[in-house]
């Protein structure tokens, strides 16, 4: 994922928290923030992977796999927000037994409900 489509401060984060709006599924939240720009702007993600989910490895894992789900559906993804998205205890597991379609229809799951 090229880093214009990154969420890398810690003030972005903080006004998509603050300012944004959350949807959940069992394993995803999603937060959700328009930003004022003038002109189209692309979508930028940010990740949240708690450290309940597992160890370094399993998180690292779940962030690469997470970004490049997104990736791969950023012609679906509207213009013109902020997202973090934050991964729930469990989706380690359950993307690893049930693959990368499976997790695509998890994110687009909660996108649709943003």
């Amino acid at each position: 994922m090229q880093r214009r489509h990154r969420l890398s401060r810690s003030r972005d984060f903080d006004a998509v928290y603050r300012k944004g709006r959350s949807t959940s599924t069992r394993f995803l939240t999603l937060y959700s923030f328009a930003r004022e720009e003038d002109g189209p702007a692309e979508p930028r993600l940010g990740l949240a992977v708690p450290r309940s989910t597992g160890n370094a490895v399993v998180r690292n894992r779940v962030k690469r796999v997470l970004r490049e789900t997104w990736r791969a559906m950023l012609d679906e993804v509207p213009e013109g927000r902020d997202y973090v998205l934050v991964a729930r205890p469990g989706l380690a597991e359950a993307a690893e037994r049930r693959g990368p379609d499976w997790l695509r229809e998890r994110v687009s799951e909660v996108l649709t409900k943003a």
